[in-house]
């Protein structure tokens, strides 16, 4: 089996080496690049072409905002997950908007971000399940009637309420008695349709302009 090749933008130098270390001795996983800054990354990644990105938000230099955004540009099919301690629901939905396709918070369970990257190529949106209470409780927060949540399928919903309560895509997929590739897919047009009306939604546009 060809491995992921996965490129690491982690300004913490033990946190990176521990991470492509990981990457390294773990069977089906391998450690193409690791940036300690966002613009060392804007320049090598899109030479590289890794099959997904794991990214902190806070970078030195530009952010991490401003980096989705440029390798979105740079590697429109490449996924990007975050990993980072920063769980603020603005900094969350504004990295979901720059380009990301996953958010992780740091825990120091390797496991769950391994299943992650694989979940990520096969282009799945992962995410912890502090993350995804975030996007359920923004989801109850809207307005009824509101056009992004008449967008939302009845199955789309339902899939959210699981990925909320920490089921895996997998789980998920074997609850619901659909394949995985559907679950993958549904969360993707979640990501895509859902906004938010409040304060944290409203700093997160700031943020991101």
């Amino acid at each position: 089996m060809t491995p992921i090749r996965v490129a690491l933008v982690e300004d913490h130098a033990a946190f990176r080496e521990s991470l492509a270390e990981l990457l390294r001795e773990t069977p089906g996983f391998t450690c193409v690049g690791a940036c300690a800054e966002a613009r060392t990354a804007l320049d090598r990644l899109p030479v590289i072409r890794p099959d997904v990105i794991l990214m902190d938000l806070h970078l030195p230099g530009e952010n991490g905002l401003e980096c989705i955004r440029g390798l979105r540009e740079r590697l429109p099919e490449t996924p990007i997950l975050m990993l980072t301690v920063e769980e603020h629901s603005g900094l969350v939905f504004a990295a979901l908007r720059a380009g990301a396709s996953g958010y992780l918070v740091k825990a120091g369970d390797s496991a769950v971000v391994l299943d992650a990257i694989r979940e990520a190529r096969a282009g799945g949106a992962p995410m912890s399940a502090p993350i995804a209470r975030l996007v359920v409780q923004s989801f109850h927060e809207r307005a009824p009637g509101a056009p992004e949540l008449a967008d939302l399928t009845r199955r789309e919903a339902e899939i959210l309420e699981l990925v909320a309560q920490g089921w895996t895509s997998k789980e998920t997929a074997a609850h619901l008695d659909v394949s995985i590739f559907t679950v993958q897919t549904h969360l993707r047009h979640i990501y895509e349709k859902l906004h938010v009306r409040s304060r944290t939604a409203a700093a997160a546009k700031w943020r991101a302009g």
